[in-house]
């Protein structure tokens, strides 16, 4: 289940990909997920087909106030073929071998790039044509294949930041810290004060996940980060163990039993003023459900590490919409993606779900809060956007390696040098499959 919150809401990459031997396993299994009718995508010049993975209420409804406006303007339907969440990304290989729809929602970046390899999408380099002043640059490079060509449109997006409590920052005053010297001795004056200096739950292993993202694009940059994600840079490189060696230094500031502890727990520490600081994505919102304690709710980049790379890459997970191999409607493809690719579109998404922000630097940001305003910042203005971990990377990697990987390292720091000899030739092995 995808969490939902009045401000903003938990990405839906949680429980995740368990069961599915991933992207790897092409082909495999009865295609259970299939397009609208079961018998495959329209051929009505009226009609476009969608699967859609909105099945929370929240997300449901406003996906479908964004399609009724499509029709009103263009007198095309959209018929959606709505899929659990998961359910929708367990069965997606064997969905779009068999008679998908002409759209699907899915993830920007290499999930994205994945079924673009594959053949398994059609490029909309002709839509980009039209809408893609109305994104940055970063935005724009997320929506690209391997091949240069555009296969994605984006909608919507969040970002990763460390939150913090402004009050308790006055209280102490704490200044927000820039550079890594000074995080870590925040971190050391926090511990002193009393606080848990960062707010910390692993178990269910997604989280760590998100501490690597930040300090591996800090230390080694944009494109290590995804060299390394796609298996092409090595896991035993010398910067990888550099991320390690950061990480070590602050690990002694995590808050204690990580292991037992899910991300909502660990945020209540923040609600209740007991830590300082929550290294995670903004949908940590959620939890702080008296508006008081919201309003006192603050982020700030991850600090820089290396001068080289500054705070340049934000990690903002983004979602949209591809489209099938071959979509029956084309021609009505082609407007629907036009239109969500306008900042009215999103928009009109925002009104009836506020838990994420825009992902056009042109959508109106009026009605955001104040944290969304920030969000928006923070991603529009970035140079590089990155997605997750197991965005950026095959969902069979980081759900069966790097997930009890990280949480080894974070069991036994000191024996990281294996870790990474270990993680390095199961990575040759999945990989070897593509």
């Amino acid at each position: 289940m995808q969490p939902t919150s009045p401000t903003f809401a938990a990405p839906a990459r949680r429980t995740l990909l368990r069961g599915i031997a991933g992207a790897a396993a092409l082909g495999a299994g009865v295609p259970l997920l299939s397009a609208c009718g079961g018998s495959g995508s329209s051929s009505d010049p009226k009609t476009v087909t969608l699967g859609s993975n909105g099945s929370d209420a929240v997300p449901k409804k406003a996906y479908g106030d964004v399609y009724t406006a499509f029709t009103k303007q263009s007198g095309i339907t959209v018929k959606v073929n709505t899929k659990d969440h998961n359910t929708f990304q367990e069965q997606i290989n064997s969905y779009l071998q068999g008679t998908p729809d002409d759209v699907f929602n899915w993830f920007a970046g290499y999930r994205m790039q994945f079924f673009a390899k594959k053949g398994l999408a059609s490029p909309v380099d002709d839509v980009w044509q039209k809408i893609a002043g109305n994104f940055p640059e970063a935005m724009r490079k997320l929506s690209k294949g391997e091949d240069g060509k555009y296969y994605f449109v984006p909608l919507t997006t969040y970002p990763w930041a460390v939150f913090y409590r402004k009050s308790v920052f006055r209280q102490h005053g704490y200044q927000v810290p820039t550079t890594w010297d000074a995080f870590v001795a925040l971190c050391k004056q926090m511990k002193k004060d009393g606080l848990v200096p960062i707010a910390f739950g692993d178990k269910d292993a997604w989280p760590a996940m998100g501490t690597f993202d930040q300090i591996n694009f800090r230390v080694n940059g944009y494109d290590f980060h995804v060299q390394l994600m796609a298996g092409k840079a090595s896991w035993t490189d010398a910067k990888v163990k550099a991320v390690f060696d950061h990480w070590s230094e602050i690990l002694p500031y995590h808050q204690d039993g990580f292991m037992g502890r899910t991300w909502q727990d660990a945020a209540q520490t923040l609600v209740a003023k007991k830590a300082g600081m929550y290294l995670l994505g903004s949908f940590v919102g959620q939890q702080f459900t008296d508006k008081a304690d919201l309003d006192d709710l603050d982020f700030f980049a991850f600090p820089e590490i290396n001068p080289a790379y500054g705070q340049e890459t934000v990690e903002a997970p983004t979602d949209g919409f591809m489209v099938s191999k071959s979509p029956k409607n084309h021609d009505g493809v082609v407007r629907l993606l036009e239109f969500l690719g306008t900042p009215a579109a999103e928009e009109t998404y925002l009104k009836g779900d506020p838990s994420v922000v825009a992902a056009s630097v042109k959508a109106s940001t009026a009605s955001y809060t104040p944290l969304q305003k920030k969000a928006f910042e923070m991603i529009s203005g970035a140079k590089n956007l990155t997605q997750f971990m197991d965005r950026d990377s095959r969902p069979d990697f980081t759900s069966t390696v790097m997930q009890p990987g990280l949480q080894k390292f974070l069991q036994n720091p000191k024996g990281v040098d294996g870790l990474l000899s270990s993680i390095e030739r199961q990575k040759k092995t999945i990989f070897a499959s593509e």
